[in-house]
């Protein structure tokens, strides 16, 4: 009597058989027909997507975001699959979509951008927390990190920092410790009016300084000394009007010559 065997499961057992199809597609010229084809395969690998998917939860995107993309990565391994090469297409696929959510994350997840090293620093740094942390309960130091993930304390410094760069606190949001509201929002600066000033100021310096001594008298008295038209012309002894005419006269000149300069 024949020894029953157990049959072994392996990992393509549960493969949707689209062998035919994958042959077919890579004979069938570009058309109606071919595109039935090709959507017909892509259905029959949807759940191995899915799955694919599944594995990236917790990353911080939602599932059905992840969904689209594997299902945009397989899309691209049906359409560069070549089936005469031999090699089963899970084989191929799977690292093609894997690698489509890995750049998904990589190039629209993070608020800032990070170079690609100091975000593979960063994931070292993760993971390794998470053991540490599953040992000892506890927060671990920058030289533990370091120690376990094979890296220099600067390295691991900066994979700490990527942590935080991954999402942005909103300005709206209320400081931690604060009970009164203090949001972000509220410590940030803003420009100071005067900066343009001074800007205005330095422009026409040199030119005030070659205007005739009375003239530049004339202009600080009025200007800085904060004086009356009338005062001015009582100290120099000349008419309030003449006193017009020349703070009039200096000033186009000084804004003419500054124009000039700055053409």
């Amino acid at each position: 009597m024949p020894t029953a065997v157990s049959a072994k499961h392996h990992p393509h057992d549960d493969a949707p058989d689209t062998a035919e199809d994958f042959r077919r597609l890579a004979e069938l010229p570009q058309g109606q027909q071919r595109d039935t084809v090709r959507a017909r395969i892509v259905e029959a690998w949807l759940p191995m997507a899915d799955r694919l998917a599944g594995r990236f939860r917790s990353r911080g995107e939602s599932f059905e975001d992840l969904r689209q993309v594997a299902a945009l990565g397989l899309v691209k391994a049906v359409d560069r699959y070549d089936p005469a090469r031999g090699n089963a297409f899970e084989s191929y696929a799977v690292p093609t979509i894997t690698g489509e959510i890995k750049r998904h994350f990589r190039d629209h997840m993070w608020t800032l951008h990070v170079p690609r090293r100091v975000q593979d620093l960063r994931n070292r740094v993760r993971f390794a927390v998470q053991d540490l942390q599953n040992v000892s309960g506890r927060r671990p130091t920058v030289a533990e990190i370091a120690e376990h993930a094979d890296m220099n304390e600067a390295d691991v410094r900066a994979g700490l920092e990527a942590l935080e760069s991954f999402t942005a606190l909103s300005l709206d949001a209320e400081l931690p410790g604060s009970d009164d509201g203090y949001s972000l929002s509220d410590a940030l600066g803003s420009a100071d009016p005067a900066l343009d000033t001074v800007v205005d100021r330095e422009a026409v310096k040199p030119r005030i300084a070659a205007l005739p001594e009375r003239e530049r008298a004339i202009l600080y008295m009025r200007f800085f000394g904060d004086m009356t038209q009338s005062r001015i012309a009582e100290q120099l002894g000349i008419s309030q009007m003449h006193v017009s005419r020349l703070i009039s006269r200096c000033c186009h000149r000084v804004r003419e010559q500054v124009l000039e300069d700055a053409a």
